[in-house]
């Protein structure tokens, strides 16, 4: 997954200095979605390893089990900001949240106390972990996360972007920015101890024992397209819809549910525990999506041993492989033919040939690796634009 041109070392030396790193998000130990999740399992596996010290700053609250020094500061939580206004630098209301973060990370971020800082959160956020301050400031790397608007656009806001590293959660955002950032293509990833298959828990859940269940995990935002989720499992007559998620639209979400599908339909939140329960729960996984920088849910159903109903497109195809069934979400029809055809494909062989994709891709011990490879280039000073490849890259998949 990545090769960077010059000497690198897969690990520090152990007879110098740990390389202090930071991750900052206002959602941290508060949130449960994919961004703040992908940092604190990368955080996690990266602090277990010699010649790292880890340090995540964020808003919810501390957890003495973690093996990373965790610092906690104020934030207003996005939920508080959704009917706000949509203007330049507070675009949306995860824009409102991390303003209401910055003052906190202000008070606690001293630069001089770490080497690389490590965010997906724009504007504030990066601008505050690239403010030099002291005459020292560390190197600073941007994921993209929450796509890659902010490295493309350069008008109001947007053209103050800048970082030392650039990591690109999938192949279309590594080919369109390796050429004007220190970049790098570095998927998000599961620990496939925890998703994996096993027995289901349909009555812990509500869901029923006699009807296939179809299960979509995501945010409930307009560009999730979860409303048209809905739509396409309510042609199903059988079929019973869970969606674990919650955000601006659950009211919509849950009127329509209601109302297409009564006694077929169910959303529910969970703790990040109960998850893993969920997906063994399920018959098929569903993402409607058609814009995704990388999702988790994928690669946590695929590690369940799930089939998977999605949007095709370069992305889903670089990431699934064979592994998933790939239809255009904008048509229903196809997706309810996609879901039929999913139903069947639950045998012990399509089972392990998920898990193996998982094995060979995704988990986090690799994820994290990668992380600390592109971490000690980054500060070592040996790279530049395009001295970061990615040679795994199919180019009949990217055609």
């Amino acid at each position: 997954m990545l090769q960077v041109a010059g000497d690198l070392r897969s690990s520090r030396q152990l007879t110098t200095a740990p390389m202090r790193v930071l991750f900052a998000l206002p959602g941290l130990h508060r949130v449960v979605r994919g961004a703040e999740v992908a940092f604190e399992e990368v955080a996690r596996c990266i602090a277990r390893r010699p010649g790292f010290e880890v340090t995540l700053i964020g808003s919810g609250p501390p957890r003495s089990s973690e093996p990373y020094r965790y610092v906690q500061t104020a934030c207003i939580a996005r939920e508080r900001f959704e009917k706000f206004p949509s203007v330049p630098y507070l675009r949306d209301h995860y824009g409102y949240e991390e303003l209401s973060f910055a003052p906190g990370l202000i008070r606690t971020f001293s630069p001089r106390q770490f080497d690389v800082t490590v965010t997906c959160g724009y504007p504030y956020t990066n601008w505050i972990l690239r403010w030099r301050r002291e005459d020292h400031r560390p190197r600073h790397v941007f994921v993209t996360q929450n796509g890659d608007w902010m490295v493309r656009s350069r008008n109001w806001e947007y053209k103050h972007f800048g970082c030392d590293g650039l990591i690109c959660t999938n192949p279309d955002y590594y080919q369109s920015h390796q050429n004007h950032w220190p970049s790098v293509l570095i998927p998000n990833g599961v620990d496939p101890n925890v998703f994996c298959p096993g027995p289901a828990q349909r009555q812990r859940f509500g869901l029923p024992q006699d009807k296939p269940v179809v299960l979509m995990v995501s945010a409930l935002a307009s560009f999730k397209r979860v409303l048209e989720g809905i739509r396409s499992v309510s042609r199903l007559p059988q079929a019973w819809l869970v969606i674990a998620g919650d955000g601006e639209q659950r009211a919509e979400v849950e009127t329509l549910g209601n109302r297409l599908m009564p006694d077929r339909f169910c959303r529910i939140t969970l703790p990040r525990c109960d998850m893993p329960h969920l997906y063994r729960s399920a018959d098929v996984f569903l993402h409607m999506s058609q814009d995704e920088p990388s999702a988790n849910a994928y690669i946590e159903a695929l590690a369940s041993g799930l089939p998977i109903v999605t949007h095709d497109r370069r992305v889903t195809r670089w990431t699934m492989e064979d592994q998933a069934v790939l239809v255009d979400t904008s048509d229903a029809s196809a997706v309810v033919a996609a879901l039929n055809r999913a139903l069947t494909m639950r045998s012990g062989t399509a089972v392990r040939d998920r898990r193996e994709l998982v094995l060979r891709r995704f988990s986090w011990d690799a994820i994290a690796q990668q992380y600390c490879n592109f971490f000690e280039t980054v500060c070592e000073d040996v790279i530049d634009a395009g001295a970061v490849t990615a040679p795994s890259l199919d180019h009949a998949v990217l055609s």
